[in-house]
């Protein structure tokens, strides 16, 4: 069995911290004072990290070799240039809180500098030689988990855990084989609608046509923020509670940017006065064309992500569930339900755009056959990319990004399709039911309702709603 697996595996703890400071309130002298503390306790964090990952190297418990292109670079690349130039002296760049004055400002800006420059550079340099050392040359020939000491079993178990169901992998992949099939036809016949002989001779035309892409970061975060700015004018007639807590748009730093995916959202804290976060990779720009746009942020900014997790925020829960219940196919399974609901919202008013929410579809099916196909069934990663390329509309860095993904955490990509398709479900369960009687701002405030759950406590809840709605 792979004993501790979960903690021998992970070599990405140095990302987290470099985002520390986003969730982080900046108001005060003390938040500040705190802040430093905990950039200068970062060498134990550090050291903790890399003897978990000595542990990992004797035990065979190491990524595979296909995955790790660019990681060395990632990590010195947080830490490259000056200090006033990283991620962590962000917060010092912000305007003065009224209870600093100018040279304790001053002081404090100094303090960091040397926190940075004495601190948090070295770690990342100590990390780095370990990992070009001694971690790189002992990675993985092989992409599945299945061939690490116990991985099968260690693998149904990540996909019970991902997906809240006993599907097997097997089941898994059929069911993905099929929703390929599936919106395979719905693609050919926006093709076709399009004036194109074939879903390939469109996609290749997506692909290539350079209209259909920004020249400059700020061209696409600005076109990324007029889409949010459009769904959140549209979000009452489709939601009858809507959060408290607004979302911001940011692009993901440039340190980081390689290698990650398209966009991404990070959680606020009402509590300590920030924002939700809306990420968007922009770089690589001729990767990231608009027509993705509509689906992309419906997924990641609202109704997806920010209104299910701010949501959850406001709820009467636990803290635990309120910020740490990450039930895979709950969250990404509501996230890529509203990019269905976005067809009937509207926002695919092109065939281009339609095309972008299929090709979206597309590839979290593609994921329930990749990631059961590596891990379960013997694929590598050249296999893997070429079903995406088959199959999406994915631009090549997506796919090696994505691929790159379900290779080094298996299992986390079923649950997105599984989790959809269960919502759909159940909310055709209560259309059939209540008839005239179906509300569906009163559906999504039912589902939204308790938070993060397992599927199966899902379909209880909304088996209950729908009993008491026909009380009504």
């Amino acid at each position: 069995m792979l004993r501790g697996g979960r903690a021998v595996h992970p070599i990405s703890w140095h990302q987290g911290f470099s985002g520390m400071a986003d969730g982080l309130p900046f108001y005060t002298r003390a938040d500040y004072e705190s802040y430093l503390k905990r950039l200068a306790l970062y060498p134990k964090q550090n050291g903790d990290g890399m003897a978990i990952t000595r542990q990992a190297i004797r035990g065979g418990y190491v990524l595979p070799c296909s995955v790790l292109g660019g990681f060395a670079k990632g990590i010195s690349g947080i830490v490259a240039g000056a200090p006033e130039e990283t991620r962590f002296y962000e917060p010092f760049t912000r305007t003065k809180p009224r209870d600093i004055s100018d040279a304790d400002w001053a002081a404090l800006q100094a303090r960091a500098v040397a926190v940075i420059r004495d601190v948090i550079t070295p770690e990342y340099g100590k990390w780095h030689d370990l990992f070009v050392a001694d971690y790189l040359p002992k990675c993985r020939k092989s992409d599945s988990a299945s061939t690490l000491p116990g991985g099968a079993a260690w693998y149904a178990s990540r996909v019970r855990t991902h997906t809240t169901t006993d599907l097997t992998p097997d089941q898994i992949h059929q069911i993905g084989l099929d929703e390929v099939a599936r919106i395979g036809k719905r693609m050919d016949a926006i093709a076709a609608k399009a004036g194109y002989p074939s879903r390939a001779a469109f996609i290749q035309h997506l692909r290539t046509d350079p209209s259909y892409y920004a020249k400059t970061p700020e061209e696409l975060l600005r076109v990324a923020a007029r889409q949010a700015k459009t769904i959140d004018g549209l979000l009452p007639r489709y939601f009858a509670t809507l959060p408290r807590l607004p979302y911001g748009i940011k692009p993901i730093p440039a340190a980081e940017a390689e290698g990650t995916t398209t966009a991404y959202y990070g959680p606020g804290a009402p509590e300590a006065g920030i924002s939700g976060t809306y990420w968007v990779n922009t770089s690589k720009l001729d990767q990231r064309p608009f027509w993705e746009l509509p689906a992309l942020t419906a997924h990641e900014a609202v109704p997806g992500h920010h209104n299910q997790i701010a949501l959850q925020q406001e709820l009467p829960l636990p803290p635990f569930r309120k910020y740490l219940a990450g039930f895979t196919a709950y969250v990404e399974g509501w996230a890529l339900y509203t990019e269905y609901l976005g067809e009937e919202m509207g926002l695919y008013d092109t065939p281009e755009k339609m095309m972008g929410r299929l090709s979206y579809e597309m590839w979290r099916a593609c994921r329930l056959v990749v990631d059961t196909g590596i891990h379960a069934k013997g694929w590598d990663k050249a296999k893997a990319v070429a079903f995406m390329k088959a199959n999406s509309a994915l631009s090549d860095a997506n796919i090696d990004a994505e691929v790159n993904r379900y290779i080094s955490w298996p299992g986390q990509a079923l649950g997105y399709k599984l989790g959809e398709i269960k919502i759909r479900e159940l909310r055709a369960r209560a259309e059939q039911q209540l008839g005239s009687k179906f509300d569906l701002r009163r559906f999504h405030d039912a589902v939204l309702s308790q938070g993060a759950v397992p599927l199966t406590v899902l379909e209880s809840q909304i088996d209950g709603w729908i009993a008491a709605e026909k009380a009504r």
